[in-house]
């Protein structure tokens, strides 16, 4: 009788993380050996506190601001009314490029993808009755981040509130809007100077407050992978941490209130793996490179976003499910303030219903998960560690090759970023057309649907804000409006800080465009070369 034939085995399936990290069938043991870490110790792998959540949760710091200041106003105290701990204020385009509502640049843009802030006024009327020296407000605001604070600074004095009272963030990370966002001003070295004052005068005036919040967030929607996120991420922290000590800053006055802000996206274990890295590689810059000595320095604190990038049109109540992962992860590794996008995120702003739907989501993780009863849950997952192991091999590697381009202002103008950042991008939606990667709703389980109730802002907004500009600068000093203006520019020739001059200019009823006219005047205005 013939031997029966052994079937020939199937070859293993090959599968890759979102980043395109080979993963493997199973994962038995750790590949190198590990040095014992502990939380709230350096290099702050598994948290930068010791108790973590056990001891207090994240801020749940939801994203709001639409239309004209009264509406914001409104949604902030529905959003604190429900649970939310903290602020966090979005802009239009006009007011995050310098454009004033009546400015034809700003025309049909108007309070459509965040609030219009053209004049400390509109700054009182968005924070009337929510007193500022006692709620932690952040801003997301970056070419005109300066003119902001000033408004925020005059506003909590008009309250009563010192300057060292105020807490809060203002993103004022300009180097990443040449790399992925685009909503810059001036060139890069003149922003530099903007943030390098703006970092040194709060680190005296504003002591609670953290100028810059370094971001990857927007380079990660943009296509890039997590390696890319931390690694650029952190190269941008070392420019600006350089321009800050080229002022005569020592690290340790103003290193404790440098912030980050990181996306998170879908891949649960390779985002949690990325936040350990950022923290690690981040407290070992800052040590080796800086030679920092407040152990506060050393500890890489970052706000969250859920990725709006990863949300869909298309079935949009499976962007609830979509959020709640993505909050998972984000809380397993250890963020110390959290937003969770919306569920209509890809059709519009949101609903006052979806944003609350939004915040329970966190509330629930916080309360009902368990995954907030001990620091760093996931640590000691032989894949969770490769996975750490991996991404903290390919940052070095990137900051090395930014290093020798010259950092991270030179690779920005040679274009290194923005050709890594596309080339990832471009594979990500070659898989999602091929049908390698299913998006659910997208190109699989794809069903006719009725469009939901979407938040619309019309032109009205507009309207009201153009009357209300034209009342203020017939109501103003014109004389004390003329010399603080005139003083802020005459300061911007020199090496003066101007952070002084900006807070007269706002208290004299400036308004964010002259503001901002006034630097393009002295700095001019940036325009990218063409990188194929």
């Amino acid at each position: 009788m013939a031997a029966k034939k052994s079937k020939p085995k199937r070859p293993e399936k090959k599968v890759f993380t979102d980043s395109n990290f080979p993963v493997k069938r199973i994962y038995q043991k750790s590949l190198k050996k590990r040095a014992k870490e502990d939380s709230g110790k350096y290099p702050f792998t598994r948290g930068i506190h010791p108790g973590m959540f056990r001891d207090r949760f994240w801020t749940m710091r939801q994203y709001s601001g639409f239309g004209d200041a009264k509406l914001t106003n409104e949604r902030f105290k529905f959003m604190l009314e429900k649970g939310q701990t903290g602020l966090s204020m979005a802009f239009d385009l006009p007011t995050q490029i310098g454009y004033d509502s009546d400015s034809p640049q700003a025309e049909g843009e108007v309070g459509k993808v965040g609030v219009s802030i053209t004049s400390i006024k509109d700054m009182m009327t968005a924070f009337d009755g929510i007193p500022l020296g006692k709620v932690s407000s952040s801003m997301t605001i970056n070419s005109t981040a300066s003119t902001l604070l000033a408004y925020y600074i005059a506003v909590g004095e008009s309250q009563g509130f010192k300057s060292h009272d105020l807490r809060g963030t203002t993103q004022n990370d300009i180097l990443k809007e040449y790399i992925a966002r685009n909503t810059y001003i001036y060139p890069p070295q003149p922003s530099m100077r903007l943030i390098g004052d703006m970092i040194g005068y709060c680190a005296e005036k504003v002591p609670s407050w953290y100028p810059v919040s370094i971001s990857g967030y927007h380079m990660r929607e943009a296509g890039c992978t997590a390696t890319q996120e931390v690694a650029f991420t952190l190269a941008n922290a070392i420019a600006y941490i350089q321009t800050c000590l080229d002022k005569g800053l020592k690290i340790d006055d103003f290193a404790p209130r440098l912030s980050f802000f990181f996306c998170c996206t879908i891949e649960f274990f390779e985002e949690v793996a990325k936040f350990r890295v950022a923290r690690k590689v981040y407290a070992k810059i800052l040590k080796e490179m800086f030679h920092a000595k407040n152990p506060k320095s050393l500890q890489l604190k970052f706000h969250t976003q859920t990725s709006g990038e990863s949300l869909t049109a298309q079935q949009p109540d499976n962007n609830i499910i979509r959020v709640a992962i993505q909050t998972m992860a984000a809380v397993a590794g250890g963020t110390q303030s959290l937003h969770t996008n919306s569920r209509d995120e890809a059709l519009a702003l949101p609903t006052q219903d979806s944003a609350k739907i939004a915040l329970r989501t966190q509330q629930i993780v916080a309360h009902e998960s368990g995954i907030t009863k001990t620091a760093d849950p996931l640590g000691g997952s032989y894949y969770l560690e490769e996975l750490t192991d991996q991404i903290e091999e390919g940052v070095w590697k990137y900051l090395k090759k930014i290093q020798k381009m010259g950092g991270s202002v030179k690779a920005i103008e040679k274009g290194f970023f923005q050709s890594e950042i596309r080339q990832n991008a471009y594979r990500l939606k070659k898989e999602t057309d091929d049908g390698e990667r299913i998006i659910v709703g997208v190109n699989k389980y794809v069903e006719e649907e009725e469009q939901p109730e979407l938040l619309r802002i019309g032109g009205k907004v507009e309207i009201q804000q153009k009357k209300a500009l034209k009342k203020l600068r017939a109501s103003r000093d014109k004389k004390k409006w003329e010399k603080a203006l005139s003083a802020m520019q005459s300061a911007a020739e020199t090496d003066e800080n101007l952070m002084p001059y900006i807070i007269t200019a706002a208290k004299s009823y400036a308004t964010t465009g002259e503001i901002s006219n006034a630097f393009r005047e002295v700095f001019g205005e940036y325009r990218p070369k063409e990188v194929f």
